[in-house]
């Protein structure tokens, strides 16, 4: 599956979250480190529902830009 995920600067580090699996979250020093660390979240996490007898929901959220005059 492909989860749309949310990375944001965050003070000092990142954070990142998935809009499809409220909870899912990661933190890291870099991008490419809560790029690392949500990906493992993910699969922690849909674990977790699947060994609670949930099915994990289908990824519905998209990502978009949109070019705005500043």
């Amino acid at each position: 599956m492909r989860y749309a995920v949310v990375i944001e600067q965050a003070g000092g580090n990142f954070s990142a979250y998935v809009p499809d699996l409220p909870g899912c979250i990661a933190t890291g020093d870099t991008v490419e480190e809560v790029a690392e660390e949500i990906k493992e979240a993910i699969a922690f996490h849909l674990e977790g529902m699947r060994e609670d007898g949930i099915t994990p929901p289908a990824p519905k959220s998209q990502v978009e830009y949109v070019d705005v005059a500043a």
